[in-house]
């Protein structure tokens, strides 16, 4: 048995209505990652230079030197570029959720006191402004305990999201297992917030987005100018309104850094974007905070049953009957590379639905032959199992004239004789002179066809079945 771990299914075809505030068309969640002082510098007891996210072309680390250029271009954001994003957000009155590196902040006093004075969201973004990928599983932990530490003493509070950006393959869990957060944004999987579970932590993430991130200034492919921003931020905040008009708001990350849309001329095409959304009727600026609190209200988190994670004799007693008396589809289907995309209807249908096509015809006929005749004897001596008592039901095969009951015999006896298995159709498909045509129309086939119909229709009856069970 193996377990895919992956949810590549999310809200699907049919995303949850966000109920954004006022009715708002999209909601827009503008982040600024504070990371000058806390990157990699041998000052900081790094073994080496940054090498990342500046406008050093093909930067590189510089392992036991310090890099003055990076540096400089590091102290850049912090020194005038942040001051530059501050009266620009400030003076239009926008909220702005900071990732905050612990101890970049604990460097900034004035910035932080700027922040707070604004009353922007200071989340975390870690210990350093340095890769999670490498760490030992107990010194991330320990890391992220000390980001939260360092955070509270300097800000005056303790972070309520978090963001590493540079993570590791345990990152979510771990910040998740701390229970203190009422966000975290290490993933960029989704346009809307939703629920992981992890152990007995319901954990709300917020995605993030590494496209609408200036971050591409320092990329390739990438910005050149401050334009090639805006037209991007333009077309991602349209293309999302125009959705949220139809009915499906979803909202918008925009990722800044004060080093790098903090020079004027990347700055301009920020401003330009600014002013075209700042146009719009129906759009909400919010912290993450602000969305997590709205979200967590809206659309709380509800546990339910998950084939993916049930061992194998909960599975099979659960499930066992969804083909008729046939449990060993379902012994087989728990075998499988079951994941998030099987806790479905239509995912479990596929797993269980791809063992039945792969037996052998003799076992795929014993399938057959399980199934009751329509509105034969065992239904009349009240001996069919819920499931096809009730399908039967559904069409009025339970309420049959003796002339009806009387035809149905009649067919089930003749179509048995000529096939070898019982006539089979997904009832709740149609009502009593639908199935009644369908039986004397198919009743004359090919043996081989009226096997590949029946197979389908077991199948169709299957999916009918989990449908009622399962979203």
């Amino acid at each position: 048995m193996t377990r895919y771990p992956r949810n590549l299914t999310g809200y699907g075809a049919t995303p949850p209505d966000p109920r954004w505030p006022g009715g708002a068309k999209i909601a827009i969640s503008l982040v600024l990652n504070y990371e000058e002082g806390g990157e990699n510098c041998l000052l900081h007891g790094d073994a080496a230079s940054e090498g990342f996210l500046s406008d050093i072309p093909g930067a590189q680390p510089w392992p036991g030197q310090r890099h003055w250029n990076m540096e400089s271009i590091y102290d850049y954001g912090a020194r005038a570029g942040f001051w530059r994003l501050h009266r620009l957000f400030t003076a239009r009155g926008l909220p702005v959720t900071i990732y905050g590196v612990a101890s970049a902040l604990a460097r900034s006093p004035e910035q932080v006191a700027a922040m707070k004075s604004a009353d922007w969201e200071i989340a975390s973004h870690g210990l350093k402004w340095v890769e999670h990928k490498d760490m030992p599983e107990p010194e991330e932990r320990a890391s992220i305990h000390e980001a939260i530490r360092l955070h509270t003493e300097v800000t005056g509070t303790p972070p309520q999201g978090w963001y590493t950006g540079r993570c590791s393959i345990n990152t979510v869990r771990l910040t998740a297992e701390t229970g203190a957060f009422d966000w975290i944004s290490d993933t960029y999987d989704d346009d809307l917030p939703h629920w992981v579970e992890i152990g007995d932590r319901d954990q709300l993430v917020i995605p993030y987005t590494l496209e609408a991130n200036d971050m591409r200034f320092a990329t390739a492919p990438g910005w050149v100018t401050g334009g090639d921003f805006e037209s991007y931020l333009r077309d991602a905040f349209d293309v999302l309104y125009a959705e949220g008009e139809a009915g499906a708001p979803k909202m918008l990350s925009i990722g800044l850094h004060c080093r790098l849309i903090g020079r004027p001329g990347k700055l301009a095409g920020l401003i330009r974007f600014l002013d075209h959304v700042q146009a719009h009727q129906g759009v909400w600026f919010a912290r993450r905070i602000d969305i997590a609190r709205h979200w967590a209200a809206t659309h709380p988190h509800k546990r339910r049953e998950r084939p993916s994670a049930m061992d194998r004799e909960t599975f099979v007693a659960r499930f066992g009957g969804i083909f008729e008396h046939s449990p060993w589809i379902a012994e087989r289907a728990h075998a499988l590379e079951l994941g998030p995309a099987h806790d479905s209807a239509t995912g479990l249908h596929s797993a269980l639905a791809r063992m039945f096509r792969a037996a052998s015809r003799e076992e795929r006929l014993g399938v057959l032959t399980a199934h009751p005749d329509l509105a034969g004897k065992l239904a009349a001596a009240k001996r069919l199992t819920a499931d096809s008592t009730a399908e039967q039901a559904s069409a009025g095969l339970d309420a049959l004239t003796d002339d009806e009951r009387a035809t149905f015999q009649r067919l089930n006896t003749d179509y048995v004789a000529k096939h070898g298995f019982p006539f089979i159709i997904a009832v709740r498909d149609h009502d009593k002179p639908g199935i009644l045509a369908a039986f004397q129309q198919r009743i004359d086939n090919d043996t081989d066809t009226e096997f590949a119909t029946a197979c389908a229709q077991v199948e169709r009856i299957a999916e009918l079945r989990l449908k009622d069970i399962l979203p």
